[in-house]
């Protein structure tokens, strides 16, 4: 039986039907460009940069910009191999030293959408990810945070905002559940109020579920979807607790707050982001169009 469309309540056509086959071809063929690129990192271009910049802080900095221009190129070859479309708000704004960047985080790829926007980024990465042979050379050589320090944590990432590096946190320590409440961890509040820092938030937002929690990566939906980053104003700790009545108090006040935030922002972008589909379902389909004039007459 022919798939029906969500929007229109029609079975999808032909060229719709071809058009998905296609994505998930194309997802499948830029994930391995991804994987056999972090190979090749690992095994030529740094060991290169290991031999040619002796000093690690500047060699780091060098393989922060690869890896920046590089995830640019994975980000630009799904685009035009039209597996999505994404509009990146606001991006002006993260064009500072030593900012601590929070996000929500739907999707597997929010990383690599940010860390191809920012310069100089360092972001926390699971320890697996650092013994991975397709992503341990660029975590290694831009000496990325491995969350294997255990309480040295906070104190590893507020040492690198104090050397200037834009890191990179998600609050929730792991994509979001779809349909479930966020849950934020106090890591990221933590960094904030002991390293007193104010915060950057950036709001993500996907039309379509592509790629998220418990989500196969060749379970793509019927159309093409559309990622929304949108960079906030600058939240400073000051504003929402008194640090001075306690760390561990105002780490916790923090947390609801950014729990609460992103709640409801994301939830916005959301509801937008329904309505821009619905508005361009109608636009395309004559008979709900009419039905729609009929309703409203």
């Amino acid at each position: 039986m022919a798939e029906m469309s969500l929007a229109t309540d029609q079975p999808d056509s032909l060229g719709t039907r071809l058009f998905r086959c296609w994505r998930v071809l194309a997802t499948g063929i830029c994930f391995a460009s991804f994987g056999l690129g972090g190979l090749l990192l690992w095994l030529v271009v740094f060991p290169i940069l290991n031999l040619v910049v002796r000093n690690r802080a500047r060699r780091a900095r060098i393989a922060r910009d690869i890896i920046r221009l590089t995830w640019r190129m994975f980000i630009g070859q799904m685009h035009v191999l039209g597996i999505y479309t994404y509009e990146f708000i606001g991006e002006e704004k993260l064009r500072r030293n030593g900012q601590l960047i929070l996000a929500n985080h739907p999707s597997l790829i929010d990383v690599v959408f940010l860390v191809s926007h920012v310069r100089n980024a360092d972001c926390v990465v699971k320890g697996p990810l650092a013994r991975n042979p397709f992503t341990r050379g660029p975590v290694r050589a831009a000496d990325f945070i491995c969350n294997d320090s255990g309480e040295g944590l906070i104190d590893d990432c507020i040492a690198s905002l104090r050397r200037g590096h834009n890191l990179i946190i998600f609050p929730e320590g792991t994509r979001t559940r779809p349909g479930e409440p966020m849950q934020l961890q106090r890591g990221a509040a933590n960094i904030a109020v002991r390293g007193r820092r104010t915060m950057t938030p950036i709001v993500i937002q996907c039309d379509q579920p592509m790629l998220f929690k418990g989500q196969k990566w060749w379970r793509v939906p019927r159309r093409r979807p559309h990622y929304v980053f949108r960079v906030e104003d600058d939240i400073a700790v000051e504003d929402i607790t008194d640090v001075s009545a306690g760390e561990a108090r105002a780490a916790r006040v923090v947390t609801d707050y950014l729990r609460d935030y992103f709640t409801t922002r994301a939830g916005a972008a959301a509801a937008a982001l329904s309505a821009l589909a619905l508005s361009l379902a109608l636009a395309s389909s004559p008979s709900i169009t009419e039905f729609a004039r009929h309703a409203g007459a």
